[in-house]
């Protein structure tokens, strides 16, 4: 029975991320979502359920990134990097690709400090000495 349900709540997970991903083929105008705040980026869970995180996104060089430290989020990307972003009502089904080139890193890093200011620097303390960098690209 309790084999039956996992299989069950699996097959409504990855039904729910085929529709989530079938949302959106390409990325948003980056330039016209450059302001928003906050956005949700959903990933999958080791068991197949869907996590929904809300998260700070900048927009450098006609790019989205997102950043986070050591979180059950960033953890779901290693393992798949397929993730939907939401953004107000409208869903893209994107690819989250570690940065490490560390001009590249150091850009991304400037412009959250630059949006997000004192809040950025009092997170970082949480965040660690090098947190992941994830560059938003289509699938």
């Amino acid at each position: 029975m309790l084999v039956a349900r996992r299989w069950a709540l699996a097959l409504v997970a990855f039904a729910s991320l085929l529709a989530l991903s079938a949302a959106a083929g390409e990325p948003p105008d980056w330039s016209a979502v450059a302001d928003v705040d906050t956005v949700s980026v959903a990933t999958s869970n080791p068991d197949g359920t869907l996590r929904y995180t809300t998260v700070w996104l900048v927009v450098v060089g006609g790019r989205g990134y997102l950043r986070t430290g050591s979180t059950t989020w960033g953890e779901n990307v290693d393992r798949n990097p397929n993730v939907t972003l939401v953004i107000g009502e409208q869903e893209y089904a994107l690819r989250a690709e570690p940065v490490e080139a560390d001009d590249e890193r150091a850009q991304v890093m400037a412009a959250f400090n630059e949006k997000y200011g004192w809040s950025d620097t009092v997170f970082g303390w949480f965040r660690g000495a090098r947190p992941k960098i994830l560059r938003l690209a289509s699938l």
